[in-house]
């Protein structure tokens, strides 16, 4: 599969002939739009930056919610969580997306932002790359996030995302990436906005792939 950071926590995600996009974004943000055509678009909650379903083209199936969903013969497990460590009374619901795709699992965290239950981590336990919040202040920070990464035993790629770059401004009140990858080991710069990923080049063992934004 190809999978592509258009920015924050928006990914074009392709294999077995669909194209699937994740919590695009509005104009407020400054990254390109996430105008891709796409089969499929998951919205994990309803912020701006996450459910702007309308800039992605094509006349994409919508998931969003807890429970089972299928669409394009993929099955989305939408696993419910909270935005913020306080149950939800700051920012409100979550949802991760977990989906199988030629052969990988793979789980989108949106914004997370609590730590991992103990039923979260059952229904996750089989994902091998995840899209994790790193930032902090509207999300999990540095610290949850490797604790996530200690609790999935079969976690080999971690995709960072929702985290400052050099075209977000002074005001937006998240930390880079370099906050979350100086306390892990095996840290890829990838040098472009576009990896392939198969079955044949999942490592071995646990590694944090860094993309550029498109």
């Amino acid at each position: 599969m190809k999978i592509k950071w258009i920015g924050h926590s928006c990914f074009l995600i392709e294999g077995d002939g669909v194209r699937i996009v994740t919590d695009p974004y509005d104009e407020r943000l400054p990254y390109r739009p996430p105008d891709y055509p796409a089969d499929i678009v998951t919205v994990s909650h309803g912020h701006f930056d996450h459910n702007a379903v309308e800039r992605v083209k094509g006349n994409p199936v919508v998931i969003q919610g807890a429970g089972e969903h299928a669409a394009h013969g993929i099955t989305f497990v939408g696993i419910g969580s909270f935005h913020d460590e306080a149950h939800g009374t700051k920012r409100g619901e979550n949802t991760i997306f977990k989906f199988n795709l030629e052969g990988i699992t793979l789980a989108h965290f949106g914004d997370f932002g609590e730590r991992l239950t103990d039923l979260q981590a059952e229904a996750l336990k089989d994902v091998e790359a995840i899209f994790l919040p790193v930032g902090g202040y509207f999300t999990i920070g540095p610290d949850e996030a490797v604790e996530i990464t200690k609790r999935l035993p079969r976690l080999r790629v971690i995709f960072p995302m929702h985290y400052k770059t050099d075209i977000l401004g002074d005001d937006f009140p998240i930390a880079p990436v370099e906050n979350f990858t100086r306390r892990m080991q095996n840290v890829r710069k990838i040098g472009s906005s576009e990896v392939s990923l198969t079955r044949q080049s999942l490592p071995e063992t646990q590694e944090v792939w860094i993309l550029d934004y498109a």
